[in-house]
């Protein structure tokens, strides 16, 4: 429990950490790198170039002093950070090397106005906030180690199949070295791949499983990053360019809270856009297997015929499942690749989603009464979570997925 004086001194550095966080987060990475270059291979190089990481942080902590009084209204961002954690191998002796970087960077922005107090503060509020992540950590290693065929930190699997599914994205088939089990996994889930770049640089790389829990294999489907100006890319054609049948590759057992509710019997609505499609995939045959009943409407954008990975797979499943599912393709581009024109036997709408689509595509009981799940581009899930608000789809039935540290959509 805090000390009321610490709870008042956190709440009144809200207005500070509002204009001041992001600079608090740069420089508290840029300083734990500088002392520690060791974790550099547990953080994405991309996200930390480009900001993200640190405006997640600074967001996090924002949160945590808007919250200090109720830090439990934080649970479900945390369990997703410790999903994160749990599969990248975050320790408890990690924690006090953030605190002290952190501390220090908040009296480095701030300088005078960091006071002893302050500072004090935030330490005693930090110990309470790393023991909640510790804490929760802690409860998913034993988990994922004592469930059937689960396994701590990484384990080496040999590439079993390679599959291209589009221009751009690409199936890996992963199986145990050892040949032992498998951990099974819920529909939504992701492993998470340590691959060595250079004899001097590991990075790791979280990934969706693309398929119906399979005890013989993991199932991800990669993009590869056509931009890939380093660091951007350098995992997906890494793994696109270099890593073949055969080849062996290290993943942490499967983690995440994105995942269906295969509790309930409400319809399911799917929108996913390019890769956005691996979880949802996903959870769509799940639902299928153990639900057959249960009525679900997929529907997924793509550019065009080129860049539409899983386009056949989803014409088998509507195919064999029509009482059940209903599927929707749309391609944002009216020619493909080639420059030919797209035909309607290739997709179901020509253009992005859109209110009119959603309204045509959907009867009023999936509206009112379905849960939704929507993955891809963050822009594109905003699109998307701003027309379900307009079309009536009430916002706690909506459920999405952000690659990368978290945002808001």
């Amino acid at each position: 429990m805090l000390k009321q004086e610490t709870i008042d001194i956190i709440k009144a550095t809200v207005p500070v950490l509002e204009v001041h966080g992001t600079t608090i987060t740069t420089t508290f990475y840029k300083s734990m790198f500088a002392a520690h270059p060791e974790l550099l291979n547990i953080f994405n190089h991309t996200n930390q170039r480009e900001g993200r990481q640190q405006n997640a942080l600074a967001n996090t902590v924002l949160a945590a002093a808007k919250n200090i009084e109720n830090l439990g209204a934080l649970l479900p961002a945390v369990m997703q950070i410790a999903h994160k954690h749990r599969a990248l191998g975050i320790k408890p002796e990690h924690y006090p090397i953030v605190g002290e970087n952190l501390l220090g960077a908040i009296k480095t922005v701030l300088g005078d106005a960091a006071t002893p107090a302050i500072l004090g503060a935030w330490g005693e509020a930090y110990g309470v906030i790393a023991k909640i992540f510790i804490d929760a950590e802690a409860e998913l290693y034993k988990q994922t180690e004592a469930q059937a065929g689960g396994w701590a930190d990484f384990r080496p699997f040999v590439v079993d199949r390679k599959v291209k599914e589009s221009s751009q994205i690409t199936s890996f088939y992963f199986k145990p070295q050892d040949k032992g089990p498998i951990a099974a996994y819920e529909p939504g889930q992701y492993i998470t791949v340590r691959i060595n770049t250079d004899s001097n640089h590991t990075a790791m790389r979280h990934y969706s499983l693309s398929d119906i829990s399979n005890p013989d294999y993991y199932r991800i489907s990669i993009k590869k990053e056509t931009n890939n100006t380093a660091p951007n890319g350098v995992v997906s054609t890494y793994l696109h360019d270099n890593v073949n049948e055969g080849d062996v590759v290290y993943l942490s057992a499967p983690a995440g809270d994105f995942v269906v509710d295969l509790k309930k019997e409400s319809p399911l609505i799917f929108i996913s856009g390019g890769v956005g499609i691996t979880p949802l995939l996903s959870m769509m045959k799940t639902t299928l297997v153990k639900q057959p009943k249960r009525k679900v409407m997929f529907i997924h954008s793509a550019k065009s015929s080129e860049f539409c990975a899983f386009r056949s797979e989803l014409v088998e499943l509507s195919q064999k499942n029509t009482e059940s599912l209903k599927v929707s393709v749309s391609f944002t581009h009216v020619q493909n690749f080639n420059g030919a024109d797209e035909t309607k036997e290739q997709c179901d709408h020509m253009g992005k989603i859109d209110v009119a689509y959603l309204r045509k595509t959907l009867d009023d009981k999936f509206i009112a009464n379905s849960d939704v799940y929507i993955c891809g581009p963050v822009e594109f899930m905003k699109a998307i979570n701003s027309q379900l608000k307009e079309i009536g789809v009430p916002s706690e039935n909506v459920h999405y997925e952000v690659f990368g540290p978290l945002v808001q959509v």
